[in-house]
């Protein structure tokens, strides 16, 4: 527990700078529709706290959940698919590649149209968003695993399915966690993305709202509410990945 607090100081000290001077700045500036302070942030957080946290943040995670499941089982289908079959590899990555050359904010409007205001056209902006990183990393992992270790689990009499399970899937375990930590505020960014172009409800719609009012404080209260929990569930994966992976680092 010391450990973890002397290596996560450094941060501490320097996101403590970083706001004491955007408090500075914000008071010398004394135009809070344009750059709102630290505590006018949190104090319209703390006002806001009941729409926010009982309507607006449920409706952006709800969003988040369904987009990360989806980009879970395509990433690793896809990643899967490629690795058992070179041609579906050639075939495929390429236009994975080209699906995020392709920007987002264009793309969100069309799903507005043709979904509406529901729910499918915010998990289509995060699911475009965030499978990429699921299935790039997922395939390097497969790709990682050595080829001598296969063949010497088939002089052994293993099958495909045994080498995949003994084998494969440990390997790419800390690349599938590595992703999920990408993956997760990529997603929220999507929700966002996807709210703010189009919703009736959410933390995205809710910036929007104020920024329409010129109220700074307001627009920045539901994007910390979004950092924070992209945050902690971040901490979560990686709290999970720690008592999962629990081999890393013997060697």
């Amino acid at each position: 527990m010391k450990n973890n607090s002397r290596a996560n100081l450094p941060a501490a000290i320097l996101v403590f700078a970083l706001l004491i001077i955007w408090q500075a700045g914000a008071m010398h500036m004394n135009a809070a529709y344009i750059l709102p302070s630290p505590s006018q942030i949190l104090a319209k957080l703390w006002e806001l706290r009941g729409p926010l946290f009982t309507a607006h943040l449920p409706a952006t995670m709800e969003v988040v959940a369904i987009g990360l499941i989806i980009s879970v089982l395509l990433g690793i289908a896809l990643a899967v698919i490629m690795d058992a079959f070179p041609a579906a590899e050639k075939a495929l990555y390429p236009i994975i590649i080209a699906s995020q050359t392709i920007p987002t904010t264009a793309l969100a409007p069309l799903f507005v149209l043709w979904f509406g205001y529901t729910i499918w056209s915010k998990v289509l902006v995060a699911v475009l968003m965030t499978f990429f990183p699921i299935t790039i990393t997922v395939f390097d992992g497969f790709k990682s695993v050595r080829r001598e270790m296969e063949e010497l689990m088939l002089t052994f009499g293993a099958d495909k399915r045994q080498i995949f399970l003994k084998l494969k899937l440990p390997a790419v375990l800390p690349y599938f966690f590595s992703s999920i930590k990408m993956a997760i505020p990529l997603s929220v960014i999507g929700a966002a993305i996807g709210e703010w172009l189009g919703a009736q409800s959410g933390l995205g719609y809710f910036s929007r709202r104020m920024m329409t009012q010129l109220d700074g404080a307001g627009v920045f209260a539901p994007i910390v509410l979004l950092s924070a929990v992209a945050m902690i569930l971040v901490a979560i994966v990686a709290l999970i990945e720690k008592r999962t992976i629990t081999w890393r680092g013997k060697a």
